[in-house]
């Protein structure tokens, strides 16, 4: 019996080293990935356009899925950015910036860290009439030349489904950091029936950022639709966190101020796609919300 049990546990110890070898090789094969993905877009990345940083934003519509992808370059070394987005309570921080995030407290969901966020409308509500998502969090890789940090949550609101947030970085010449945002979730016949609603009402004059053409006077053109509100909503998390990383450079006590403002004034430079309200009414929703969401609401 006990030369079983250590039979047992050698298989075990196998078993393990087996799947960090994986995971290990999974990792250097999205660093080379994230590093091929940069070389294609760094002359786009360094060129002038649209939003006036070293910023690309694409999106994919298919029958029931939509995806938009930010990629940046950040004036933070990579070893900052990485060690500032591995921890739940950290991207609350970020998360609860975006106008319509009510909430978010890290929690534990059977024995793994997961999210409980609220998503409501624009404008203050009790948190109670929001929606509320459960996001599992999951470090995938936290090396020294690549991280990456997924979150997913199997259903939101209006019958959607299957929402991911992906982020990964590798660092780049000049102790930059290149960071890919990947936000996607799937819908059904309701989601599709209310987002097309929204579109036809209050979001009919409300565009994306990729640039289809350009009109008669040489003004560029604006993707809408569906398309238009997942780079819209892509960009709103790229922004936060962004915000996020530029106010650690700050004393703690004014960080959550800066962070609130800054994001505030990101997405006033994009004000056909992004502007929601005004900074007053923004500001003071925020700073409630920031100090809801230290307590744990179920």
């Amino acid at each position: 019996m006990k030369r079983f049990g250590q039979l047992l546990r050698a298989a075990a110890r196998a078993a393990l080293c087996g799947v960090l070898a994986l995971t290990a090789l999974q990792a250097a094969a999205d660093a080379a990935s994230e590093r091929a993905l940069y070389g294609q877009l760094q002359t786009r990345l360094n060129s002038p356009n649209n939003f006036n940083r070293a910023l690309h934003i694409d999106s994919v519509e298919s029958a029931d899925v939509l995806k938009g992808d930010v990629y940046a370059l950040l004036d933070h070394p990579f070893a900052m950015v990485s060690s500032s987005l591995k921890e739940p309570s950290q991207w609350c921080d970020i998360l609860i910036l975006p106008f319509n995030t009510k909430y978010c407290h890290g929690v534990q969901a059977n024995g793994s860290p997961a999210l409980l966020v609220r998503i409501g409308r624009k404008f203050d509500q009790p948190v109670q009439n929001a929606y509320r998502i459960q996001f599992g969090y999951r470090n995938v890789a936290q090396a020294a030349d690549y991280f990456e940090t997924r979150l997913n949550a199997a259903s939101g609101p209006v019958g959607t489904r299957d929402y991911r947030i992906i982020v990964s970085a590798i660092p780049v010449e000049g102790g930059k950091t290149f960071l890919h945002l990947s936000y996607s979730y799937g819908y059904g016949m309701a989601g599709k029936i209310a987002m097309q609603a929204y579109l036809g009402t209050v979001g009919a004059d409300k565009i994306g950022f990729t640039v289809t053409g350009r009109d008669a006077g040489g003004r560029p053109l604006y993707i809408g639709g569906m398309r238009g509100a997942v780079e819209r909503n892509a960009m709103r998390y790229y922004l936060a966190i962004d915000a996020y990383l530029d106010s650690l450079a700050i004393p703690r006590e004014q960080q959550v101020e800066r962070r609130i403002n800054a994001w505030f004034t990101a997405t006033e430079r994009f004000p056909r796609q992004l502007h929601e309200m005004d900074r007053g009414t923004y500001v003071s929703m925020k700073r409630s919300e920031y100090e809801r969401q230290t307590t744990l609401i179920q």
